[in-house]
């Protein structure tokens, strides 16, 4: 991940590693926040309401700082570490990783745990197209409405995205800039009659 761009994934993939009869499935799904991990979590402990473990790994924000492990009754570091282990060896951010694991009867060590988590995990991961997407900066735009078009082309000439639009007799609109062309942006809004920057 650079200034300018980073990796994650933009599809649920779901993977199956069977050891000594232990079946562990894995989700590999895109989060943007602590309440997307809380909602994806959940819906996946529905459709699995009988497994024995329900454990996870996820990496959140372009610093990579946020994250969280959880072994969820296994031996402390047999299955969070290793799932984020595969997720950082990826390079991903805004990723959430979780391995239900139905138990077959047979234990199989701790050894034997990393690397079944690891696996799974590397399976749902290899399912799922890596992307490439630009960091951004958002930004409000406030503007009289016969200024529209002009802006609608800025925002296609630099690849800016839209966030969020009201279009009336004034409009306003949340835009994701890419950081690497954020001055041009600024530069040519200003240039603009009747359109304001608010933040």
């Amino acid at each position: 991940m650079t200034d300018e761009i980073y990796y994650t994934i933009e599809k649920t993939a779901t993977a199956e590693f069977k050891d000594r009869g232990s079946r562990f499935i894995a989700y590999a799904c895109p989060i943007r926040s602590v309440e997307e991990f809380k909602l994806q979590s959940s819906e996946i402990r529905k459709q699995h309401p009988k497994a024995t473990h329900h454990c996870f790994a996820y990496r959140l924000g372009l610093d990579g700082n946020s994250f969280r492990v959880s072994d969820d009754g296994e031996p402390s570091g047999s299955a969070g570490r290793p799932i984020l282990g595969q997720i950082d060896s990826k390079g991903l951010v805004n990723v959430l990783v979780v391995v239900v694991r139905y138990f077959g009867g047979t234990l199989l060590g701790v050894p034997g745990l990393i690397n079944a988590y690891r696996s799974a995990t590397a399976l749902a991961l290899q399912l799922t197209p890596l992307v490439q997407k630009q960091v951004e900066q958002e930004f409000k735009v406030h503007f009289d409405y016969t200024q529209l078009n002009d802006v609608m082309i800025m925002i296609r000439q630099f690849n800016c995205r839209v966030v969020r639009q009201e279009i009336q007799l004034f409009c306003d609109m949340v835009l994701a800039v890419p950081n690497n062309r954020v001055e041009e942006v600024r530069y040519r809004l200003k240039e603009l009659k009747n359109v304001e920057i608010i933040a």
